[in-house]
């Protein structure tokens, strides 16, 4: 090695020049386009603007979201909160986010986890478990997603009558009305003890980053499964316990045409989400599968050279390190499953598009309905880019 030293004042940044008003400066040039380019945008979206409100003054079409006080005298089959026609606009556009969400949300879980067995199992040493989710993968991929969601439809309108339907276990019938399973009796008292699960489970995972981060310091383990299983299972039934909840399971009984008790599952919504996660899945299995062959070969070596059976070894080993290769573009299959679930009108299922677009058809306010369907997806996959964010970065390499 040399033994010339650096001169620490050859490190230094240079001074800037000063700014100097003339079009051979490249800073000047810069700012002079910035402007422009600002300027240009701003004509053409006060021009937008002011031509869409003159237009409706003269074809005197009312604008502004007073319609949202109105009165819908809508009718909307399925809903998560309480609602009848004689309802608000506000309500049944609240209704129509709940549906969306309930199928984004449901959809997600179990497409991440039909997407992580299917990848999984490409990888597999058998042959035949291999090339069936290989062929699975290429054929579902390579169909138009609305082409699945009308055939899964009728598939399900297909189906025998409900005095007729598939009965495969006590409690469970499948037909043309959807699927019926065994639901409990809700009350007030099962909301707040599913409210404890949920604060046991953040409180039990704070109380593990602590005793993890004091096991660090002085080097002695402490149990978290006691402090865990107390939040996540004893506070809630102390809850329900206290609130008086009774455990009363509605079955559901063929009475007439239809069932009636338990929990239904519309032929539209089962449809909807049948046809997302399958169709997500298979593009959730290639990342997966990319994202277990991007982690080096020697850590399976290595892991099974310890004595790490197979799945410990993608369990423990193999998945957390994958995860950093398959998070980014796993946060663009959440994405798309959002958006993709307004096709639901194709099949009847009145998501925030089908409302919406019902309510302007009424109320001949197009373009604060559009406005509320973009608002509405805009902030549903902004909220999702930045949890994967928050999350990708938690679990990102620290370079020292």
């Amino acid at each position: 090695m040399s033994d010339s030293t650096i001169d620490p004042r050859s490190l230094r940044t240079p001074p800037r020049r000063p700014l100097r008003l003339s079009w051979s400066d490249e800073r000047v040039r810069g700012i002079v386009w910035q402007v422009l380019v600002v300027g240009l945008v701003g004509s053409i979206v006060w021009w937008l603007w002011s031509n869409t409100v003159h237009n409706l003054e003269v074809r005197r079409i009312a604008t502004g979201f007073g319609f949202l006080t109105r009165e819908a005298g809508l009718p909307i089959a399925e809903h998560v909160i309480d609602y009848s026609p004689t309802d608000t606009y506000f309500r049944a556009l609240m209704v129509g986010l709940l549906n969306t969400l309930k199928v984004a949300i449901v959809g997600i879980i179990l497409a991440t986890i039909l997407g992580t067995l299917i990848g999984i199992a490409r990888l597999s040493k058998n042959w035949l478990l291999a090339k069936l989710a290989a062929v699975y993968v290429e054929v579902i991929r390579d169909l138009p997603l609305l082409l699945q969601l009308l055939f899964w439809y009728a598939i399900l309108q297909g189906l025998p009558g409900p005095r007729q339907a598939i009965h495969p276990m006590e409690g469970v019938f499948l037909s043309n009305r959807g699927l019926k399973l065994p639901w409990i009796e809700w009350q007030d008292g099962h909301s707040y003890a599913l409210l404890m699960l949920i604060l046991g489970a953040v409180a039990t995972w704070l109380y593990r980053r602590q005793a993890l981060a004091r096991q660090m310091r002085d080097g002695r383990p402490r149990p978290v499964w006691p402090v865990g299983l107390g939040l996540t299972l004893g506070l809630p039934l102390v809850v329900w316990a206290a609130a008086g909840a009774p455990w009363t399971v509605d079955w559901p009984a063929l009475r007439g045409f239809n069932f009636q008790g338990g929990l239904n599952v519309s032929p539209e919504y089962f449809a909807l989400l049948l046809g997302l996660v399958l169709y997500t899945a298979g593009f959730i299995a290639e990342i997966v599968r990319a994202g277990i062959q991007a982690v080096a070969l020697g850590q399976w070596e290595a892991a099974q050279a310890l004595g790490l059976r197979s799945g410990q070894v993608l369990k423990l080993i193999v998945l957390p390190q994958a995860l950093r290769v398959i998070i980014p573009p796993m946060t663009s299959q959440y994405l798309n499953i959002t958006k993709n679930s307004s096709l639901a009108v194709a099949i009847g299922y009145q998501d925030i598009v089908s409302i919406a677009n019902t309510t302007l058809n009424q109320t001949g306010q197009a373009i604060e309905g559009i406005a509320i369907i973009m608002l509405v997806y805009l902030t549903i996959s902004l909220s999702i880019s930045l949890f994967m964010n928050w999350y990708n970065a938690r679990i990102a390499l620290v370079e020292r």
